[in-house]
């Protein structure tokens, strides 16, 4: 036949005849597995089927068109599919295959039909249901419409935007379809041969359920979920979920019905069949030589294999994630909030034996500060880990002074005592933080030895510490200010009619709207300069990063240096302008992670969203807000007299005040970091030529005793100067390699299954500490299931959008317009997404928030302090989010391997 071949004629190479899941299925077949038999409908048959109905040019023009409101470009193109007639030859062909599968008596026989594209089930993207299936067609005309259906499936909105991600161009696409015997399986699931949250290689994950596994698959229904030891087959744990609904054979194709009641809390598989299930699984893995995502079915006992693909997205394999929080201190309360909100992952260890006796001195300052006596007494208060994540400790008697004195520090905290409060704050603190550093860059601290050259890294730690406590009393302030004019304006003058309390707010510059402009103005400036926009989006953004920080670098071949851009060069000396100020913005505070100034790659990915012309003008939104501001302010004050309009007036100064200088604070809590990080580099290399580590980054994973001791044995000293006459530093030799590399792969092996934790926001999990100050903690309750997550509406409106979780800075890049972006938390150093995102989700934070602020300025929707959204959605998930009501509501989830669990 033409169009149609064998499964068993199918193997690994054939994937541009049959596509991925077929190849995966013809290898299956000639190896033996039990694979339900079937043939092929080649991609030679969807190119004819395209050609004969003069489809490709329309379907191309279609897909690649700009998003337009009501321009529905995926239902367009199945349009297209549904009116186009199926060549004679190719109709028969299917004919004489369906009749083969047995449907020669005439008799209609139900068949499984399944989309099988040139880039599916692929080692480095899955795709997994991104194109269509279709269970339970019966007779030959249902046949070539599921046939069409499947190509169509090739075009729909979820399936060209993954491809758009993965680089694949629309035309290098192409479609076969899988029409196999239908299993009529009493119980189906999906079953991985490593483990999907640890990368655990020895370990075998198996869903299932009753039915058919289309439900299991779309995600649609609870599972039984089995984790078989991959070595021993012993079953390691087993959870039996209440199983509602399944899916069934329903005339032609498949319907929902009810669990029976007997078989609800009844577990799908026996422990020998799980083994045996697992044993299948292995020997498929082995088979491919990758671990493998598949989908089962049982039928009569036996079990059949429906698909097979490489599993994608996979953790690397480290350490356990832990399950428990062991206290090191009892009598006391942890708490992850404050500074902690600006510190998602785990500590690096440096930065953890640093950064604990730096915020406790500083804490207690502030308190004695607060207070006007010395209420913390030693040990009261403190910053260590658990599980490396940091917790501000109290001890319980600490606590309690503080909890009963804390009315005095609310009304203390808002004077300028001593650097507190807003004027505190811009006159003394800030000024104070700035001079630390000044006096540091001023001098030649890479001539220094190592311990004097820690000492300035951690003298320089220590101002950051207390700048941010001095921003830890503006903060509060700031609050107050905003929610007291949001209860007056609320209770007292707002009619029938007024907008919320948030427009009186908006329009306000400040450092991060600053920083903004100065981005949007740079791109626009290399938009007058002809070409040079497009040189700057062809180039590579971490070459572009490398010629920032290195405008002298070359390859050193002569005769290969390239023209002169002077246009290029220009355009390099503005951005390092830009970064001289606002480079020190902080992605996360542990100093190990970079910070524009010293890595500007993910910075300049920014920057090419305007280069593109896709952001829009920072400076006509602020105008715009303004004025909006202003024409409201007239408007409601126009309406008071007396009191009333006195009152209002003097917490609306008070609150328009406070909120850009919030920002202002919080934005250059990291002002310190470029130079202290570029001091510990200084560092790292000296331990790296010495024989101590492999990589200068290396020294963020040590441990100070360790940094100490290399400090005592002249490991990281300075190199002498040239001609000096005096012994280099010493050097460690015989060594098979860096003496601290074991310990530091063992640290980020550890440290990477510690991300994947969900970290308690209090310690230790008391149902009373619960109830009396969750509402005080900035993330939501991390016990909620259902597809229905809730947090604080913290910016007003509706978007539903596909979301992108990132976990930080190395994933910006991979930000779309549109999308919804979720992360842990966000920093002043995360604005220039908002420019893209649709709408703001995040675990922590609340309506006070640097989140909620910004997003209101950009007048997208935005829910705060959920708790759980980074381990609940997924990337590509279609969400609603409803900053109204607070709630994000995922429609339906997608492929596993995207949440920051995994």
């Amino acid at each position: 036949m033409r169009y149609i071949r064998g499964l068993n004629t199918i193997g690994a190479t054939d994937i541009d005849l049959a596509g991925g899941k077929a190849a995966n299925l013809g290898e299956l077949v000639t190896a033996g597995f039990p694979v339900p038999g079937g043939c092929v409908l080649t991609t030679d048959a969807y190119r004819v089927f395209v050609a004969a109905n003069g489809l490709e040019e329309r379907i191309l023009e279609l897909a690649t068109a700009p998003s337009e409101e009501g321009l529905d470009a995926a239902g367009s193109i199945a349009a297209l599919f549904t009116a186009g007639v199926i060549p004679v030859d190719m109709a028969w062909e299917l004919s004489e295959a369906y009749k083969a599968l047995g449907a020669g008596n005439g008799a209609g026989v139900p068949v499984a039909v399944r989309s099988s594209a040139t880039a599916e089930d692929l080692a480095e993207a899955s795709f997994a249901g991104q194109q269509e299936t279709y269970l339970n067609v019966i007779g030959a005309d249902d046949l070539l419409d599921a046939v069409r259906e499947c190509w169509a499936s090739l075009w729909t909105e979820r399936a060209m935007a993954y491809r758009t991600r993965a680089g694949i161009a629309p035309r290098d696409v192409a479609l076969a379809v899988v029409i196999q015997e239908m299993v009529d399986a009493d119980a189906a699931g999906v079953m991985f041969t490593a483990n999907p949250a640890t990368g655990n290689r020895d370990e075998v994950v198996i869903g299932a359920a009753w039915g058919l596994g289309e439900s299991v698959v779309g995600g649609m229904v609870s599972t039984d979920d089995i984790v078989v030891d991959g070595g021993t087959l012993k079953v390691l744990s087993s959870s039996i979920a209440s199983k509602d609904t399944m899916t069934v054979n329903a005339g032609n194709r498949t319907g929902q019905t009810a669990v029976p009641e007997g078989l609800r809390h009844k577990a799908v598989l026996e422990t020998g069949e799980a083994q045996r299930l697992a044993t299948l699984g292995l020997r498929i893995a082995r088979h491919f030589g990758v671990p493998q995502d598949i989908e089962w079915a049982r039928s009569g006992g036996a079990f059949r294999i429906l698909q097979a693909r490489p599993v994608t997205a996979l953790p690397d394999p480290g350490a356990a994630v832990p399950e428990t929080w062991p206290l090191p201190y009892r009598h006391g309360l942890y708490f992850r909030a404050s500074i902690v909100e600006q510190l998602p992952d785990p500590l690096t260890p440096l930065f953890a034996d640093l950064i604990d006796p730096s915020v406790t001195a500083s804490l207690s300052a502030l308190m004695s500060k607060a207070f006007g006596r010395n209420v913390m007494r030693e040990g009261d208060v403190g910053l260590p880990t658990v599980n490396g994540y940091a917790y501000y400790y109290y001890r319980n008697s600490g606590f309690m002074r503080v909890l009963a004195l804390s009315p005095i520090a609310v009304a203390r905290l808002g004077r300028a005592r001593a650097g507190m409060g807003l004027e505190g704050w811009k006159n003394e603190s800030h000024p104070a933080y700035r001079a630390a550093i000044d006096a540091w860059a001023q001098r030649d601290w890479k001539s220094l030895p190592g311990d004097e050259l820690l000492s300035a890294a951690v003298e320089l730690l220590d101002a950051g510490t207390r700048y941010y406590t001095a921003v830890q009393s503006v903060v509060p302030t700031a609050a107050a200010s905003e929610i007291a004019l949001r209860a007056f304006y609320d209770k007292l003058v707002k009619t029938p009619g007024d907008p919320a309390a948030d427009i009186f707010l908006l329009g306000f510059d400040s450092e991060p709207i600053r920083a903004e402009y100065s981005l949007y103005d740079l791109a626009a400036w290399a938009r007058e300069r002809p070409g040079l926009a497009d040189r700057l989006l062809a180039t590579d953004s971490a070459v572009l990063a490398a010629e920032v920080l290195d405008p002298g670098d070359g390859d050193g071949d002569e005769g290969d240096e390239p023209a002169p851009d002077p246009d290029r060069a220009e355009f390099l000396a503005r951005f390092r302008t830009h970064l001289q100020r606002f480079g020190h913005a902080v992605y996360n505070l542990d100093f190990a992670t970079p910070v524009p100034a010293d890595a500007p790659a993910q910075l300049l990915d920014m920057l090419k969203f305007n280069l593109r012309g896709e952001a829009g003008d920072p400076h006509e939104r602020q105008r715009n807000s303004a004025q909006r501001r202003e024409e409201c302010t007239a408007r409601v004050m126009g309406r008071l007299a007396g009191r009333k309009a006195r009152t209002f007036g003097r917490l609306l100064a008070w609150a328009q005040k406070a909120a850009p200088m919030r920002e202002d604070a919080l934005s250059d809590i990291g002002l310190a970091w470029p130079l202290l990080r570029a001091m510990l580099l200084e560092l790292g290399e000296r331990l790296k030529t010495a024989g101590v580590v492999g990589d200068a980054a290396d020294v963020f994973w040590l441990r100070l005793a360790e940094l100490q001791a290399a400090n005592g044995f002249g490991l990281a000293d300075a190199a002498p100067a040239a001609g000096a006459g005096a012994q280099g530093p010493v050097q460690i030799t015989g060594a098979p390699g860096p003496v601290r590399a074991g310990a530091v792969s063992e640290r980020k092996a550890l440290w990477k299954a510690r991300r994947r934790a969900d970290a308690p926001q209090m310690l230790p999990v008391a149902r009373w500490a619960d109830k009396a100050l969750s509402g005080m903690m900035p993330a939501g309750q991390q016990a909620q299931t259902g597809d229905v997550i809730r947090g604080v509406g913290a910016s007003l409106g509706t978007v539903r959008a596909p979301a992108r979780v990132l976990a930080g800075p190395e994933d910006f890049a991979s930000m779309h317009a549109g999308e919804v972006l979720v992360a842990r938390m966000t920093t002043p150093a995360w604005t220039p997404l908002f420019a893209m995102a649709a709408a703001v989700v995040t675990d922590v934070g609340g309506p006070l928030s640097h989140s909620s602020i910004v997003a209101r300025e950009y007048g997208i929707p935005a829910v705060l302090g959920t708790g759980v959204a980074t381990r609940r959605i997924r990337t590509g998930d279609m969400i609603t989010v409803d900053g109204d009501a607070g709630t994000v509501t995922r429609d339906s989830p997608t492929e596993p391997g995207n949440t920051l669990l995994d």
